[in-house]
């Protein structure tokens, strides 16, 4: 009689240390973590803004003249930059230097340094305003750009920017750069049998 209790006790062991398993296994599956989730075209687009400023491939749709980046930077920007983008407590001027790269006294502003427009756009929408940067409309990121670049005297006043029209403009130091061929630059991505 004592084997049989003894039996029955290791069974019943067993049966409850199966259970408490099986409980176990369920609820460590029923937990496993859930990483990340399919991501549709729209959400990439949201993230996928570059632009390739030589040609303004990616830029996106959309128009601003003269006068309404006019307006805008005074709602949005004077602040930081001052009046007719001439400096202010937060940066300095955006307006001329051109031709100072040729001298030991370099200006920094878009005028100056920028050789190609839609780095200018892409610049804006990106990082302005500073306290809610990518929170500008493409509308009023041309808008912009058209204002920037009318203070600077690379387009009339009566312009509208766009995609193809801002790729249009001649920047003062487009030919400003010189192509770096150190040795050490000329090393070529390696991307299969290397």
């Amino acid at each position: 009689m004592r084997s049989c209790n003894l039996a029955a006790g290791a069974l019943a062991a067993l049966v409850v240390t199966a259970l408490g398993l099986g409980t176990a296994v369920s609820q460590s599956t029923s937990r496993k973590p859930h990483f990340g989730k399919p991501i549709s075209q729209a959400d990439l687009a949201a993230w996928d803004i570059d632009i390739r400023t030589s040609d303004g491939k990616g830029l996106p749709q959309g128009k601003g003249t003269v006068a309404e980046g006019k307006a805008l930077f005074a709602q949005q920007c004077v602040a930081c930059h001052g009046d007719a983008a001439k400096g202010g407590p937060m940066y300095g001027s955006m307006v001329g230097g051109i031709g100072s790269f040729t001298t030991n006294a370099r200006v920094l502003t878009p005028g100056s340094m920028y050789p190609y427009a839609p780095i200018l756009f892409d610049y804006i929408r990106r990082t302005m305003p500073m306290t809610a940067p990518q929170s500008l409309t493409n509308d009023q990121v041309y808008a912009l750009s058209a204002y920037i670049l009318n203070l600077n005297g690379l387009i009339a006043e009566n312009a509208v920017m766009d995609a193809a029209s801002l790729t249009k403009v001649m920047m003062p130091n487009r030919n400003g750069f010189v192509v770096d061929n150190r040795p050490d630059t000329t090393a070529k991505r390696c991307m299969a049998n290397c």
